[in-house]
Order: structure tokens, then sequence, then C-alpha cells
């Protein structure tokens, strides 16, 4: 325990590799997989290897800023959401940063628009690196 960063049940996170520096980010210790909310889903082909192209809005009060992405597809799964129903979604491993530490997670990719945040960040990618203290904010 000594090793581990605490982090609040808010944070913000940087993709790098899909081009976003802050994401505001709901942490939930109560899904298995990060989850992230996108449009124009589509699967494509780049250089002969399967991806994923998608738009994402990385400024949650400002849905006119849009930024396209794209990413190699990690996997598809049949995911089940908080209210019960099962969805396919396409899987993403890409670099995160949060606070000094960077390293890979899988991200899932749906549409959250009903949601509050536009990203949960799961228990798999939390890891053993941290801990979270539900009653703060912001301290990665």
């Amino acid at each position: 325990m000594k090793n581990k960063t605490i982090i609040g049940n808010l944070e913000y996170i940087a993709l790098p590799k899909l081009g976003i520096t802050e994401l505001q980010v709901r942490v939930d210790t109560g899904a298995k997989t990060s989850s992230l909310h996108v449009d124009n889903i589509k699967k494509v082909l780049i250089d002969g290897e399967h991806c994923v192209s998608f738009d994402i809005h990385p400024d949650s009060h400002n849905v006119d800023t849009v930024k396209s992405c794209h990413a190699p597809i990690s996997d598809i799964r049949k995911i089940k959401s908080s209210n019960g129903t099962v969805e396919q979604r396409y899987v993403i491993k890409t670099p995160v940063v949060l606070g000094q530490q960077k390293w890979s997670i899988e991200i899932t990719l749906t549409d959250r628009s009903d949601m509050s945040y536009l990203m949960l960040f799961g228990r798999e990618a939390l890891g053993t690196r941290f801990l979270v203290d539900p009653s703060a904010v912001y301290l990665g």
C-alpha cells in the first residue's frame, strides 16, 4: 500500500495516442472495463490492419469540439451495462496518463450520451497502482 497513489472519484487523464490531453473521467471500481463515449464508430482497414474510427468530444462542456480518431481493434466483447443490457463493443488498447504514471489500458467504445461523464475509468485500468478515495476529486 505504500507505493500506491490515492486518486479521487473524478480525475483528469490524457490519452496521448488519441490526441487527448485532458479528459475528465469517473473512476468506477464497480466497472470492470473502462468505457469511452464516442460517435460515428466505423470498422476500417488501415494498412491492412483492422481498426475502428470514431469521433470524440474531449470537452464535455463544449460538444462542438470534435476530435476524429482511429485505433487498432484489440477485441470485440459483449459488455453488460449498469442497466443490465448487453452490448457488443469494440475494444482498443491505448496508453493513458494519470498524474505522473503512464501505462496501457483497454477501453470499450460506446454511446454514453445519456451518462454524466464521457468516460468510466474501470478497475482493470486502475490495476494495482491506485487507491480510490470516493470522497475526493482530482487528486491525481
